[in-house]
């Protein structure tokens, strides 16, 4: 299974389309809104989600709710680019409004300076269009689609907030269904309560300030059965996969399974996960501290998985850059954004997870057919119990 995503951020639509998605799975577009809508929101939000209403449009892979096996292509439309359409239309423009619309000042942590090197353009819109942001909303609508065949064979998957702007949220221990429950009700989506009103706050000062925070998401499923993925080879080892996948998001700087880096601190003894057996679960370990991980593959205790996103590098309070131009200094210049989105990002790294996590189930199990997958995922689930 794999996707594309096409479409600039002020552009006509942006478009996913989806391949190797099995056919009979069950799918509307109610599935994959709900995942489109939970993406716009979070305290410290910008202007940009007040404007669009991200709704998606199935316009191909599926009939009467099912799914066909075919290529599936889905369209969110921009509302802005009625706004924007002498900008960012397909049809060549005049000299005169081609010199008054061109962007020759790279934003120091965008994709705009590094973009027009390697692509030759000298109008940075044509770079900073396409790396913006607005691109996760495509990778959501692919996502969703992996949660909903995920949750159709037992898996559940929730994001989270669990850091912003250095207020830490506690550990806590809770069934993957509370934690839906609470992170849906926190407008920080956080499930520590107690902090929830410092993070707000905290938002609300930066940007008063005209700055920018960033902070730590995570993503956190049940119901993986041991085994998937693998040890042979280093592009099959699945926690690498959804590690890179969590990277690619836009502003994301690390990622971490389990406890992370903090194992480089701990004895072997603090770090490694005991194995114990009964008659119910099978094989189990009394601790995850691996995140749900070992060799590569899932040992079918929760996986854990945390990512860092950086502050988001559009200040109104601009940091200094040069134009590409004339080569001078000047303030890098403002477009509109948000104080902190990690809210938001949490959302569409519990998507970007969720498709990583279906890939490699349709790797291993039969996938033409999602009742045959889906057979063939619960013999699996009782051979493992039964090992």
């Amino acid at each position: 299974m794999r996707y594309l995503t096409a479409g600039e951020s002020h552009g006509k639509e942006l478009t996913t389309i989806i391949e190797g998605v099995p056919a009979q799975l069950p799918l509307t577009k109610e599935d994959i809104n709900e995942s489109l809508l939970r993406r716009q929101k979070g305290h410290g939000r910008g202007k940009r989600m007040q404007i669009e209403k991200d709704l998606v449009d199935i316009t191909s892979g599926v009939r009467h709710g099912y799914t066909l096996g075919s290529p599936i292509s889905l369209v969110v439309k921009n509302d802005d680019y009625k706004h924007w359409t002498d900008i960012m239309g397909e049809d060549p423009l005049t000299e005169d409004v081609k010199l008054r619309r061109v962007v020759t000042r790279p934003r120091p942590g965008h994709a705009d300076l590094n973009g027009a090197l390697k692509y030759g353009h000298r109008d940075m819109r044509n770079v900073l269009e396409r790396s913006s942001a607005r691109e996760t909303a495509a990778r959501v609508a692919a996502g969703a689609v992996a949660k909903t065949m995920l949750k159709q064979l037992g898996i559940e998957i929730c994001g989270y907030v669990k850091e912003i702007g250095g207020i830490r949220a506690r550990e806590i221990d809770l069934p993957i269904r509370e934690r839906q429950t609470i992170s849906e009700q926190s407008p920080v989506r956080t499930l520590d309560k107690e902090i929830e009103q410092q993070m707000m706050d905290k938002i609300d000062q930066t940007k008063k300030d005209g700055d920018s925070i960033g902070g730590v998401a995570e993503v956190y499923v049940e119901g993986m059965p041991a085994g998937i993925g693998s040890y042979v080879h280093y592009d099959r080892k699945l926690d690498s996969r959804i590690t890179g996948a969590v990277v690619s998001i836009n502003a994301f700087k690390g990622a971490e399974i389990g406890i992370g880096f903090e194992a480089a601190h701990k004895y072997g003894s603090e770090v490694h996960d005991e194995i114990a057996w009964n008659e119910e679960r099978g094989f189990y370990r009394k601790t995850n501290r691996l995140g749900g991980f070992e060799g590569g593959m899932t040992t079918g205790m929760p996986i854990v998985v945390k990512g860092v996103m950086k502050p988001i590098p559009t200040l109104y309070k601009p940091l200094q850059s040069v134009d590409i131009e004339t080569k001078e200094p000047f303030n890098a210049s403002i477009e509109r954004s948000d104080a902190c989105a990690v809210p938001a990002a949490s959302v569409v790294m519990e998507h970007v997870v969720a498709f990583e996590l279906a890939k490699a189930i349709l790797e291993q199990f039969p996938n033409d057919r999602f009742p045959v997958l889906k057979e063939a995922i619960e013999a699996y689930r009782e051979e493992v119990r039964c090992f």
